[in-house]
């Protein structure tokens, strides 16, 4: 099994209302050794940093970081790939949620083919986080 870090990227603005259940599901995963950068939008105006910094204090995996230029999503997300310190790269939006095995199946999953690179199908789900009943399947891709 591989037991490699991962680094779990989240740009997040005005993500109040979510980003505590997206880190949830994070400190949720079966597989443990990964890192959560989170960079928060300069121009976020609500508690989102405040949150972030409070799951930050208490397991040191979570890093809040604080954009210093409102640059966007695609930006600090690159903010955060140049901080990340893992083998592997995966993306959480603020508004989103990880089955808890959804880390150690990739991985696995990975591992046992051979690939550099996957993604996953998602299901959407309302505000309280009812599913909306669809789920938009991960498509296999030779590159």
């Amino acid at each position: 099994m591989n037991t490699e870090l991962v680094s779990i990227v989240t740009p997040a603005y005005n993500a109040q209302a979510f980003i505590s259940a997206t880190i949830d599901s994070v400190l949720a995963q079966t597989y443990s050794n990964w890192e959560h950068l989170i960079v928060i939008d300069c121009n976020s105006k609500d508690r989102t940093e405040e949150i972030v910094q409070e799951y930050a204090r208490k397991d040191p995996r979570v890093k809040c970081i604080k954009s210093p230029l409102a640059k966007g999503a695609a930006a600090n997300r690159n903010t955060a790939l140049a901080m990340a310190k893992g083998t592997f790269i995966a993306f959480v939006d603020a508004d989103d949620l990880w089955v808890p095995q959804k880390l150690e199946k990739q991985l696995a999953f990975m591992e046992k083919n051979n690939y550099d690179f996957t993604y996953t199908a998602f299901t959407r789900i309302s505000e309280d986080g009812s599913s909306l009943g669809m789920t938009l399947p991960a498509k296999k891709r030779e590159l």
